[in-house]
Formats: structure tokens, C-alpha cells, sequence
């Protein structure tokens, strides 16, 4: 298996395990964002697998997993029945985490500037993801911890 192939299983893990965190969430709003970064993930599985179909394009097998293994570990929470918002999203944000540090080191290993530019879009798109679900979490959590009076005291814009 090539990297780029291994790319595409990757973003297909991607692809589940966010459908897998909307379909836990489907009564709340958290459905919509999930879905949303699963077509994401399944849109970058179809831009790489369209990529390798090229002729052009010969690519040297690796001895690379199937499996990146970042999106196997699907979220458990021992002491809450249902997870609450904010753990989804560190979760998902902890996910892209990995796929970034993964995409990197494949983008460092890469044999060609083909391979490489691939992995720097991935990885583009992967740090997309992660700045739109820290943004949430910072929202989220500003929500959640802000107890000052509205009518005292200076707060911060957000």
C-alpha cells in the first residue's frame, strides 16, 4: 500500500467515526457539525483517491498499515451515560490532533513533491477542522465557566 493510499483509508476512518459521534448525538445540535466534517472527510478520501487514478502518477508501495489507527479509538465515557457536548468535540479536536502529527510525518517521509503536496493539502484541511472545533470548545467552555453579572465588571469580547 502507498501512502496516498493510505491517506484515502485514513480520511474513510475519518469519515466514520465522525458519522459514528453524529449518530450518538442525533437530538442535538452536535448532528450537524459531525455530518458536516464527515462529507469533509469523505470529500478528501474522493480528492486523494481521484489524485491516484491519474496515469501520470507512479507511486512506490510502502509497507504501510491499512489502518492509520487514529479514528479506531471511538469516544467511551465510563462515568457519563451520554457524553456531554464539550467531550465530543475535545474528542474530535484530539482526532485532528493526530491526523495533523500523522500527516506530517507522511508528508516528511514522502518520496516526490506530488506526494508532498497532497499531504500539505491534507494537512491544510485537517488544520481547518481542528480551528473550527477549538473555536467551539472555546465558545462552549466561555459558556459554561462565565458567572460574572452582566451589569458589573468588564468583560471580554467574544
Amino acid at each position: 500500500m502507498n501512502i496516498l493510499e493510505f491517506a484515502i483509508n485514513m480520511e474513510k476512518e475519518g469519515e466514520t467515526f465522525y458519522r459514528s459521534l453524529a449518530k450518538g448525538n442525533n437530538d442535538n445540535a452536535l448532528v450537524t457539525v459531525f455530518l458536516a466534517l464527515a462529507e469533509d472527510e469523505k470529500h478528501h478520501a474522493r480528492i486523494v483517491t481521484e489524485f491516484l487514478k491519474d496515469d501520470r502518477i507512479v507511486l512506490p508501495n510502502g509497507d504501510l498499515p491499512k489502518s492509520s489507527g487514529v479514528f479506531k479509538e471511538h469516544f467511551v465515557n465510563d462515568i457519563k451515560q451520554m457524553p456531554e457536548q464539550l467531550d465530543a468535540y475535545r474528542e474530535a479536536l484530539k482526532k485532528e490532533q493526530e491526523s495533523i502529527a500523522l500527516y506530517k510525518k507522511l508528508m516528511e517521509d514522502a518520496k516526490n513533491l506530488i506526494e508532498k503536496n497532497m499531504f500539505g493539502y491534507l494537512i491544510e484541511q485537517e488544520e481547518s477542522h481542528f480551528s473550527t472545533i477549538e473555536n467551539i470548545i472555546f465558545h462552549l467552555e466561555k459558556a459554561e465557566s462565565w458567572v460574572e453579572s452582566a451589569e458589573f465588571g468588564v468583560r471580554e469580547d467574544y
